[in-house]
């Protein structure tokens, strides 16, 4: 699954263009590197979300990775942390 449609798709961010932009900026790192927007997600990815304005960072751990648009929070350990 491409990156910018999970976290779309997680309700991570609200908006697909969001999530895009996000990642062209730098705000978004898989397994501790800058991520496209176009990166193939796998299970056991680490992504984790900067997000400045709110001075937070958002790690989300995929346990488990599903085709199409139904999702669960169960597939995802999500921490969060002030920065």
């Amino acid at each position: 699954m491409r990156l910018d449609k999970f976290l779309k798709l997680y309700r991570l961010i609200k908006r697909r263009t969001l999530a895009h932009e996000a990642c062209d900026g730098g705000f978004v790192l898989v397994n501790g590197r800058a991520a496209k927007p176009g990166k193939e997600l796998t299970q056991n990815d680490v992504v984790t979300i900067n997000f400045n304005e709110a001075g937070t960072k958002t790690t989300v751990k995929i346990l488990k990775l599903r085709e199409g648009n139904v999702v669960s929070s169960d597939d995802l350990e999500i921490n969060e942390e002030k920065i």
